[in-house]
């Protein structure tokens, strides 16, 4: 049986449009998902669109081009990952204007390129919100996803979770405690370490920092 041709980036752009939810756009709006640029489109549907369309390199970056919400999330499921170039990486993340986006792209992608553990760092340090989410929410992932990484690899990320703990902006924070309780959650000596961070970024009179803390110990405390 012939393999079935894999869409263009129009014809992908085209069925993003025709289920495009107005309704859906207000209810992510209420999320702090930025409504520019975007259709609507439930991720269960992209993903399925995702399946159909298969792997390819160059209708990701044609539909990252797009602009358009789900298409930029589309093109994070369909690129290859040993395809990504760090300096593609830097043209992404710096295009990041809503978290949902920036999620998707490091949970579904970057994660996977061999550029992940050195970008989670660097991002981690950036000043731009997005770019500085990016940073940890790559930490988040690479503990989920990384099943042969060492526990250096993740303690090393811990100094830098204690560092970032005070910023107040929404997104960095809620990302900073991602990280920190999933590198927690991986195994027993990383959950003591994290519990140990955790504990430490309560002692810092900053509210982020506060936050960040006392939501990360009542999950990793409560798991046996």
């Amino acid at each position: 049986m012939e393999k079935a041709r894999p869409p263009s980036a129009a014809e992908a752009v085209n069925k993003l449009k025709s289920m495009r939810n107005p309704r859906n756009v207000a209810g992510m709006a209420r999320f702090g998902i930025n409504p520019k640029n975007t259709l609507g489109v439930p991720i269960p549907q992209v993903r399925t669109l995702a399946k159909k369309a298969g792997k390819s390199h160059s209708l990701a970056q044609q539909l990252w081009a797009t602009g358009i919400h789900e298409a930029r999330i589309l093109a994070a499921l369909v690129d290859e990952p040993d395809k990504v170039t760090e300096g593609q990486m830097e043209k992404w993340v710096r295009g990041f204007d809503s978290w949902d986006v920036c999620d998707q792209v490091c949970s579904n992608l970057f994660d996977r390129t061999p550029f992940a553990w050195e970008k989670a760092v660097e991002w981690a340090n950036r000043k731009e919100e997005y770019v500085k989410r990016a940073g940890f929410v790559m930490m988040a992932c690479l503990a989920v996803h990384d099943k042969q990484a060492p526990d250096s690899k993740f303690l090393a990320f811990l100094p830098l979770i204690k560092k970032h703990s005070t910023d107040d902006r929404n997104f960095v924070k809620k990302a900073v405690n991602w990280a920190l309780r999933q590198i927690g959650k991986r195994n027993p000596r990383l959950r003591k370490a994290a519990l140990k961070t955790a504990k430490e970024i309560q002692s810092i009179d900053s509210k982020a920092a506060n936050w960040v803390a006392a939501d990360a110990i009542r999950e990793l405390e409560s798991r046996k």
